[in-house]
């Protein structure tokens, strides 16, 4: 079988360490490579178990289960009669794959593996981390984006002597498109600090986050008002998330967030959530004639308040929840920071990077709940 591979693969084909750690900026292709390179090895195995985990069951399905089907079909290899999708496992060439989230304890003590593969592990704890290492008789790799100044990872598995450690950037994966690779390349005048984690793959310095005070759900409450925020895009994403204010508090999900999204086909889609003329939607102000063309087909898009600062105050008044599943929400609420300058110290202006529903979020939530001003159109 001939594999399209960037360096991980290789760095895994030769190391002679138990412990492979994988830390990498944005789009580096180290998920992809691992999966490919524990693909290749199974199938010229028999009887072992290879566990691949995250932090929770939502977050393995929208990512790393995604990318490993995605590379079973891509060489011809996956079985839907060989993918039990109600215990997430899958079996290949007589070995079996399991997918587990470590927000579940019971999952991860007592089970015995060859193999253990911890995607995005500074979202994992320490004693997580222990239980699954424990129980691998053979090898381990993590990776990461070293988004985190403290983390297990640099303390307790960087200095053993049974770990190699690589960094990877997005110039080691080929195969990403220019528009991808200009967007990332900007962080260099952008921002220091999001120019060295997510261009240069090395670990944050700055602890300057803008949003601390939210919460994970699972579950959202029934009732309350409901209201929408939108940020169009076309390279970049096209970002829709649903805002429900309950007792008080917001509770957030995503609804859409793709990029190449035409007029005609955010209208579908906005149709098929259910959206119509008394649906609240607070729209990105920048985009006048693409909110009279959605308004045309049957919509009550309202131009939103473009006050960043001042909205990042708004949405900070409130207490704030965000869906499980809403995996691209959650990465960008926990990446999404003040421009620091070249001494550290932190702006009042966050970092214009991977920030499309936090600009929707933002939107539908200060011009919803601040005080009107003269001259606002809203």
């Amino acid at each position: 079988m001939n594999v399209t591979t960037n360096v991980v693969f290789e760095v895994l084909q030769n190391s002679q360490k138990k412990i492979s750690v994988m830390q990498g900026g944005t789009r580096s292709g180290k998920t992809y490579n691992v999966l490919t390179w524990f693909i290749v090895k199974l199938l010229q195995e028999k009887g072992k178990t290879l566990t691949i985990c995250r932090s929770s069951l939502p977050s393995i399905k929208g990512s790393v289960m995604r990318d490993f089907i995605e590379i079973l079909s891509k060489y011809g290899l996956y079985s839907e009669e060989k993918h039990n999708k109600s215990e997430n496992l899958y079996f290949l060439g007589g070995n079996v794959v399991e997918f587990v989230s470590t927000d579940q304890p019971q999952k991860i003590r007592g089970r015995k593996r060859n193999y253990l593969f911890i995607n995005e592990a500074n979202e994992v704890n320490y004693e997580s981390w222990m239980q699954l290492a424990l129980r691998t008789t053979e090898k381990i790799v993590i990776d990461y984006n070293p988004s985190d100044y403290y983390s297990w990872i640099y303390d307790k598995v960087v200095p053993r002597e049974d770990a190699d450690f690589t960094i990877t950037t997005y110039l080691d994966n080929p195969f990403l498109e220019k528009s991808i690779v200009d967007e990332i390349e900007r962080l260099k005048t952008a921002d220091h600090e999001y120019w060295r984690v997510y261009g240069l793959g090395e670990r944050a310095i700055s602890q300057a986050t803008i949003y601390t005070h939210w919460k994970r759900r699972r579950n959202f409450p029934d009732g309350g008002d409901v209201f929408y925020g939108l940020d169009f895009g076309f390279n970049n994403q096209t970002a829709l998330v649903r805002v429900k204010n309950f007792d008080g508090e917001l509770f957030v999900d995503q609804l859409i967030y793709d990029t190449k999204m035409s007029t005609a086909l955010l209208i579908d889609r906005m149709r098929s959530l259910g959206l119509d003329r008394n649906s609240e939607i607070y729209a990105d102000p920048a985009e006048p004639k693409t909110i009279s063309e959605v308004n045309k087909a049957g919509f009550n898009l309202k131009s939103a308040v473009k006050d960043v600062y001042a909205g990042i105050n708004k949405v900070k008044s409130f207490p704030l929840h965000i869906k499980s599943e809403s995996l691209d929400l959650l990465d960008e609420i926990k990446n999404y920071k003040w421009k620091t300058d070249t001494d550290g110290n932190t702006l009042d202006e966050p970092v214009k990077f991977r920030d499309h529903l936090m600009d929707s979020m933002r939107y539908a939530i200060y011009t919803k709940y601040a005080k009107p001003k003269r001259g606002w159109v809203v």
